[in-house]
């Protein structure tokens, strides 16, 4: 990195030499008598590369919005062709104009690239779909569970093993219609927004669990869903400490960090594979949750992200 940043400015000095270089040695006059001929060959060098590009792409299975897009962006002429008439000219096995007139083709062709790609945008973009599904109503669920994903599908699961009836809703579609498909009725509606949730029961319900990913949930939100719904508890998924940091003021039940149990898990298994005793694995995990709680605390009551760092286990470093 430190090399790369030391060899940028003179990169670009010496890119921008070229180029000036190049045109320097454009005939304009040779250029200007042929204008028809200069921008036919610079679409034909276009067309040819994007159209081959474009097959080579779909031949490898792209999908065809990515084909195109990368037949376009690379459909210009190399730079590595000024280089290759300058030499040909100087051989002779060219003439001056034809080198001028090549320069300029490849040149035109570089220049269309960005307008290309601008004015194809919306054909490359994917269609926004505009389906939707079942809107949830009211059902008289206890609990509401917003966000149907490998994080919302456990927490309902465990609910309803334990015969409580939830509502489930996503904005996902095509992860609509796949839970459908195993029985799991999934209510199509954005969960972020204080109507739906009324619309789906939250005035009535006991439970609302956010389980969305990232950090959508705000703390102006969280306020604002206690406001308009102050009999149920409140859950939310957190993506990390930080997270759980930014809603330390919320009037939430609970905040659980999204891999923060499947991670103690995966060490219980790591200490069980290299033949630790199950009594120092418990030593191991309580003494990580007491470390990482106090941290935590601290981190809530200061605001400050880097506080207790000599409450993280470390391993000194070998000399």
């Amino acid at each position: 990195h430190e090399l790369e940043a030391d060899v940028e400015p003179f990169r670009t000095i010496l890119l921008g030499l070229f180029f000036m270089s190049v045109g320097m040695m454009v005939n304009l006059d040779a250029v200007a008598q042929q204008p028809l001929y200069v921008f036919t060959m610079a679409l034909a060098v276009i067309t040819t590369k994007a159209l081959v590009i474009f097959l080579i792409g779909k031949a490898f299975g792209m999908e065809w919005r990515g084909a195109l897009a990368l037949g376009l962006l690379l459909s210009q002429g190399g730079e590595f062709g000024f280089v290759l008439f300058a030499q040909a000219q100087e051989a002779l096995l060219i003439r001056p104009e034809a080198g001028s007139i090549f320069t300029a083709v490849v040149t035109l062709s570089m220049v269309s690239t960005p307008f290309l790609m601008m004015a194809t945008r919306r054909m490359r973009e994917a269609p926004i779909t505009k389906e939707t599904r079942d809107e949830p109503q009211p059902d008289g669920s206890n609990a509401l569970i917003v966000g149907y994903g490998r994080f919302g599908q456990t927490v309902a699961q465990m609910l309803i093993a334990a015969e409580i009836e939830v509502t489930l809703i996503d904005t996902d579609v095509e992860m609509i219609d796949i839970a459908d498909g195993f029985g799991a009725k999934v209510y199509f509606g954005d969960g972020t927004r204080i109507d739906l949730l009324r619309q789906a029961g939250a005035a009535d319900a006991e439970l609302i669990a956010f389980c969305i990913d990232g950090d959508q949930i705000t703390e102006a939100f969280l306020h604002a869903v206690h406001q308009a719904f102050p009999r149920p508890q409140i859950l939310v998924r957190a993506f990390d400490r930080r997270t759980m940091v930014a809603l330390k003021d919320t009037p939430v039940r609970k905040i659980v960090r999204e891999v923060m149990e499947s991670a103690v898990v995966m060490a219980r298994a790591a200490l069980d594979a290299l033949d630790v005793s199950l009594q120092d694995i418990d030593r191991a995990e309580a003494a990580y949750r007491s470390r990482d709680k106090e941290r935590l605390t601290l981190q809530i009551q200061t605001g400050d992200i880097t506080a207790a760092r000599d409450r993280i286990f470390t391993q000194p470093s070998r000399s």
